[in-house]
């Protein structure tokens, strides 16, 4: 039985899911500038538990929106004289194809908020109705006095809430914590017309809006940031639970946790953040994965340069183990079976993804004793292909090299007087080429019995992130330290 931490309970709690089906709703970026490893973080973790769930034999209706219109974007879209409907398609294709990169899976749907106006409409209308929601000076608020429940999600008070929370400020509200469900225009912004003149959308009414109307008006998992929990999260809980009348809006709420620079969270608004590119040009999408599971995904994380790089070699070993063969007249079989149940009681107890990640590295190391004993590891293989499967690692070798200098490869080949004839237009090519190189020069060292510069050549490839390994039928090398 799968257990999770519901952020409303605050309690771990038995999942299930009505007829079997899963609906899952994950808030999504604001495309204003590129994305970073904070959201890398949590859709590698949603996307994780979506793959688990579908393990376990779920159909998982997965959607996640894009806040494709706010005050970042218009500012940021008139800053760069395009229009905000440009710039948000430009880095909602951007993070499309960094999820891509990274092995997420896609979600059934993304929907857009300024797409989805008539329906944001429909439901400001109907709150209004019900006196939960009130028109003043073209703007409309939500009645936070109108939900007698409300902070049951962030286990705040009242004046818990108003102390340093993200609070607007208007004379225009009946009470300090209601907040903005339509927002009428201001000169030269994206607007649409509306009962109340013309405006534009809330952020939290977006979000209840496409929820009900891609999943209905009871979630099974609602996902997102810790940071999302108050104000967002807890606006959504109000909105749709005044106006469906239907109790609860969400039955389990799941948080990740956070990603830190240092001591500071990871945020485009302050500008400290890691972009998944910059990453992604230094680190395979595995070893990124690897870094993030290796966690647990309420806890939050520190990112460096070091730790992803030790992800790295850490996917090495998963890999080798991974490309490893039966001998043709085996001994007898290594039992896959108790790797398989450690790694399912693991991600019962709340997605533990960190103990299943040391299921997996035990049974790799184990898959590599077994090998040099000559057992048949034939299903020992496949349940490591399948459960890295599960937590969306591919243990392909990386097809392009990973924060390699190939400055720092030519400058090595002139020291060891290796021949330095190819163009530099096709750096792939020619970083291949120059490990050949120096392989060969390697093996005319040994052949000369001059042990200790050929020992130097490996040991400087090394340092470069290059390894070289000494078969029967070769001298073969891979990126990555051993």
């Amino acid at each position: 039985m799968i257990r999770v931490h519901n952020t409303l309970s605050g309690a771990k709690e038995e999942f299930h899911a009505r007829d079997n089906t899963v609906k899952m709703y994950v808030c999504g970026i604001t495309p204003y500038a590129e994305s970073h490893l904070g959201h890398a973080m949590s859709y590698i973790v949603f996307d994780t538990i979506r793959r688990y769930l579908e393990f376990r034999d779920y159909k998982v209706r997965h959607i996640q929106n894009f806040t494709d219109i706010d005050d970042k974007i218009i500012q940021r879209a008139n800053n760069l004289g395009i229009t905000p409907v440009d710039l948000a398609e430009g880095f909602t294709a951007r993070f499309l194809e960094d999820m891509e990169k990274l092995n997420v899976k896609r979600a059934d749907e993304y929907p857009r908020a300024t797409r989805e106006i008539p329906k944001i409409l429909e439901i400001v209308r109907g709150l209004i109705d019900k006196g939960c929601a009130y028109h003043s000076n073209g703007d409309v608020y939500f009645r936070v006095a109108e939900d007698s429940d409300y902070g049951k999600l962030s286990h705040r008070s009242t004046e818990g809430m108003m102390a340093g929370a993200r609070v607007e400020v208007s004379d225009s509200k009946e009470h300090p914590l209601d907040f903005a469900l339509w927002k009428a225009s201001k000169p030269g912004e994206p607007s649409w017309p509306s009962p109340w003149g013309e405006g534009r959308p809330g952020w939290h009414i977006e979000c209840t809006a496409m929820a009900l109307k891609y999943l209905g008006e009871t979630l099974d998992i609602h996902g997102g940031g810790q940071d999302l929990i108050f104000p967002h999260h807890e606006n959504e809980i109000a909105q749709a639970e005044c106006y469906t009348d239907v109790k609860p809006f969400v039955r389990y709420w799941l948080h990740n946790g956070l990603m830190q620079l240092g001591e500071d969270k990871m945020s485009k608004s302050t500008g400290r953040l890691v972009t998944i590119s910059e990453a992604l040009a230094k680190f395979s999408p595995d070893a990124l994965r690897l870094w993030v599971l290796s966690s647990h995904y309420r806890s939050s994380i520190v990112y460096s340069n070091d730790i992803v790089a030790s992800m790295e070699r850490g996917m090495e070993r998963l890999r080798r183990a991974a490309e490893a063969r039966s001998a043709d007249r085996p001994h007898g079989p290594l039992d896959p079976l108790p790797y398989r149940q450690r790694f399912i009681e693991a991600m019962d107890d709340d997605f533990g993804t960190p103990q299943a990640v040391s299921a997996l590295f035990d049974l790799a190391r184990d898959i590599n004793r077994a090998h040099d004993e000559w057992m048949d590891i034939s299903a020992a293989l496949g349940t490591l292909r399948e459960l890295a499967g599960v937590l969306g690692l591919t243990l392909q070798t990386p097809s392009e090299p990973r924060g390699i200098s190939l400055q720092s490869l030519v400058d090595l080949a002139k020291k060891y007087s290796v021949p330095d004839r190819l163009t530099a237009e096709d750096n792939g090519n020619r970083l291949n080429a120059l490990v050949a190189a120096l392989i060969d020069r390697r093996a005319e060292l040994r052949r000369a019995k001059n042990w200790q510069v050929a020992d130097q050549v490996r040991e400087d490839l090394k340092e470069l992130g290059i390894t070289l390994e000494d078969t029967p039928q070769g001298t073969v090398w891979r990126y990555g330290k051993p």
